[in-house]
């Protein structure tokens, strides 16, 4: 059984799916939009995403560029469209296979069959490296304790440098923040993107720059970082109207700095 996002706007195709993927004993979760997809991504494990092209509120290439930008998981694009030129680009940008509608339940079923075997089912926002074959909760805490073992005993831990800003405190080696001593919930990206911005105080960052440093990225949709800023702001209690730490400069960028 493997756990599905359904992004399809047309309600009676939603319903066919939903109905033959439930049948088939996945697990299902369906949205309508690209932004609704990239909240449910954001925030939930899926092994695999089926992907509608013709969206409402963003069109299908940008919120496959997009979702590139915050999780690994699988994702099979369903088009309408058979031009050779885009399926290339929309492979290119990080699809992993692609139907051309109309198409049948059972060929949907096949390809997300392959996909699953393909990937081993490891995805989500938040997944971390994966580990080898065979390797359990058992065999993980003992690679912990291994890696902490110098060649004649205990080895000193590391020193762990945290990143001030205000009441926010950002430790990247253990992966954790806090706000005014009250732990975060944050995704990986809005991690990363709150730790690159804590190490540069005061200074305003380019869109540009952070899809380059935190997305690895050196172009891209400038909507992918305005809305895992907007995540960010609200994880701060804040938001762009009443800014606290997270101040956004028009045209230029953003700025993370303690509230005044």
């Amino acid at each position: 059984m493997a756990s599905v996002l359904l992004v399809e706007d047309d309600h009676f195709v939603r319903a066919a799916l939903i109905r033959h993927l439930t049948d088939a004993s996945h697990s299902v979760r369906s949205v309508g939009t690209a932004l609704e997809a990239l909240r449910e991504i954001s925030q939930l494990h899926f092994d695999v995403v089926i992907l509608d092209l013709g969206l409402p509120d963003l069109d299908g290439t940008k919120a496959l560029k997009m979702l590139r930008g915050i999780a690994d998981v699988p994702v099979i694009i369903a088009t309408a469209r058979d031009d050779e030129a885009g399926i290339v680009r929309l492979l290119n940008d990080g699809a992993d296979d692609y139907l051309t509608k109309p198409f049948s339940a059972e060929h949907l079923t096949a390809r997300i069959a392959a996909v699953l075997r393909r990937s081993g089912s490891r995805s989500g926002p938040d997944a971390h490296t994966a580990m080898g074959a065979g390797t359990g909760p058992g065999m993980s805490g003992a690679m912990s304790a291994m890696s902490t073992m110098g060649a004649h005993g205990p080895a000193r831990a590391p020193i762990s440098h945290v990143i001030r800003v205000g009441g926010i405190s950002v430790d990247p080696q253990r992966r954790s923040a806090t706000l005014d001593g009250i732990e975060l919930d944050l995704t990986r990206r809005e991690f990363d993107l709150l730790a690159y911005l804590a190490g540069r105080p005061g200074t305003v960052v380019s869109r540009k720059d952070l899809l380059a440093r935190v997305w690895n990225q050196p172009y891209g949709a400038d909507k992918t970082v305005d809305v895992h800023l907007s995540w960010l702001r609200r994880k701060l209690g804040e938001s762009a109207a009443s800014p606290r730490y997270l101040h956004t400069y028009r045209g230029v960028g953003v700025k993370l700095e303690p509230p005044r």
